[in-house]
């Protein structure tokens, strides 16, 4: 092996100490005749290191602790750098920054504090980021967003990330999750048209639902527990979104008249979730057929189109909640049974809730119809 990895790596292990019960560093033997063969994840090419994996990543191996040592810098050769979850403290070395071959950085479910480097801004063939779970501050490098034509997969979630995401996003990626951090401001206005997966669910983002109609590869989208505000883009109600999550925010409006594409349809596994909003207007069929459908704690009106309920007795549809809104009727065919699987609840709306229904969650309360007063009140104002 290169005198210098072998020199870094030693600089690695001083660094780090594996937690009892963690036995990583036990082939790591400095006097070995041929450390690529012998050291655990360690992959060689020609004698240098190209990918490191520190940890087991076994579930029954405590993992490492201590602190990552700038001298990976060193390994100029690596184009792979893993840590597996364990107690790891400290910063993220800004010097990986200087690793052009890096193409995957993996250091998730540890304690690394600080910030993320804007170094990493400068690895033109990273691929792949995970910084997931761990304990990260600060704003995110706008380069990032911006200047990576390899950067795929971003993944920072569950830190204490804070600061707002660029105007507009050009690196074209096809998986970002930003979600539980402490991120402000609104959404790009610009968005990478090749997304699949965006979630920023649990920060204290606002304003409308910018940039998402141009995002027509998108199959998951959670913009859950934030601040966001105004309508629903109608783009967003397609069935190859097949999870669509937006609940708990303050958005307004309703739902299109019909889908984008009305030859489509939703299918298994499908789910919407809409609950916990200010939506209102009466219920288009534009969800029917949507396995798990979370409409409940709106401002709903009127009749629950007949789509709703054939999409229900038919088995498509396993799970509705309609609680805590102003409708006024679920048109139920009078004997015929709800299959087994079903779970549907319509308490505290401005009906009489069919009696055989027993499937509400806890937090929907007491089986109560509204109190006619409010429903007579908000009809008038509306």
């Amino acid at each position: 092996m290169n005198t210098i990895d072998l020199t870094a790596l030693a600089a690695i292990k001083d660094s780090l100490t594996g937690i009892p019960g963690s036995n990583f560093f036990s082939t790591w033997d400095f006097a070995s005749q041929d450390p690529c063969s012998t050291f655990s994840g360690i992959t060689c090419s020609l004698n240098r290191v190209t990918s490191l994996t520190l940890g087991t990543g076994l579930s029954d191996s405590p993992g490492l602790a201590g602190s990552l040592s700038p001298s990976l810098s060193n390994l100029t050769e690596l184009t792979q750098l893993v840590l597996y979850p364990g107690l790891v403290t400290g910063p993220i070395p800004p010097q990986l920054g200087g690793l052009r071959s890096l193409r995957v950085i993996s250091l998730t479910n540890n304690r690394l504090t600080g910030p993320i480097p804007s170094s990493l801004s400068s690895l033109p063939n990273l691929h792949t980021l995970d910084l997931s779970y761990n304990q990260l501050t600060g704003s995110i490098p706008p380069g990032l967003f911006t200047g990576l034509s390899e950067l795929k997969v971003v993944i920072m979630a569950w830190n204490s990330l804070s600061g707002e995401l660029p105007r507009r996003m050009s690196t074209p990626l096809l998986h970002l999750d930003l979600k539980s951090n402490r991120l402000g401001g609104i959404l790009p206005l610009e968005m990478p048209s090749s997304l699949h997966y965006l979630s920023v669910s649990r920060n204290n983002m606002w304003g409308p639902l910018n940039g998402l109609g141009s995002l027509s590869e998108l199959v998951y989208l959670d913009l859950s527990m934030n601040q966001f505000n105004g309508p629903i883009p109608s783009s967003v109600f397609r069935p190859s979104l097949a999870s669509l999550l937006l609940q708990r925010n303050n958005l307004s409006g309703g739902v299109p008249s019909r889908l984008v594409d009305p030859s489509s349809s939703y299918g298994e596994g499908s789910i919407v979730d809409l609950s916990h909003n200010l939506l209102s207007g009466e219920l288009s069929p534009v969800l029917a057929g949507v396995e798990s459908l979370f409409l409940n704690n709106n401002y709903w009106v009127g009749r629950v189109p007949m789509e709703y309920v054939d999409s229900f007795y038919r088995g498509r549809t396993k799970t509705l909640y309609l609680q805590h809104n102003y409708i006024s009727e679920f048109p139920l065919e009078p004997g015929l049974a709800l299959p087994d699987t079903a779970s549907l609840c319509l308490s505290y709306n401005c009906m009489v809730p069919p009696v055989r229904l027993t499937a509400c969650p806890a937090s929907a309360g007491v089986q109560l119809p509204r109190p006619e007063a409010q429903c007579v009140a908000f009809n008038h104002m509306h």
